[in-house]
């Protein structure tokens, strides 16, 4: 089913955190974020940017599955995944 492929996201937020969650449509969820009605993290930490996505949506469990894995990396392992491009290993 199409309705049921989600995208998982990474945000930078404008005092350099990080933020991973998953939407159907990413722009839309950043919208979202930005008024203030996205995840309660975002909240009064923009501006954010979306500074990296994965290319190829994904069932909603694997998407959870793997927005569990990147909250999990360390800040060094988050850059590399977005300098690089990189899709993380889920079974890691």
């Amino acid at each position: 089913m199409k309705d049921s492929l989600w995208f998982v996201y990474l945000l930078k937020c404008g005092d350099g955190s990080f933020y991973c969650g998953i939407a159907k449509n990413v722009e839309q969820r950043l919208a979202l974020h930005e008024t203030g009605k996205g995840a309660r993290y975002t909240r009064g930490r923009g501006p954010l940017e979306i500074i990296w996505k994965l290319s190829n949506p994904l069932p909603h469990s694997d998407a959870l599955k793997l927005e569990r894995r990147i909250k999990r990396m360390t800040r060094k392992q988050k850059e590399t995944l977005v300098k690089k491009n990189q899709v993380p290993n889920m079974d890691a």
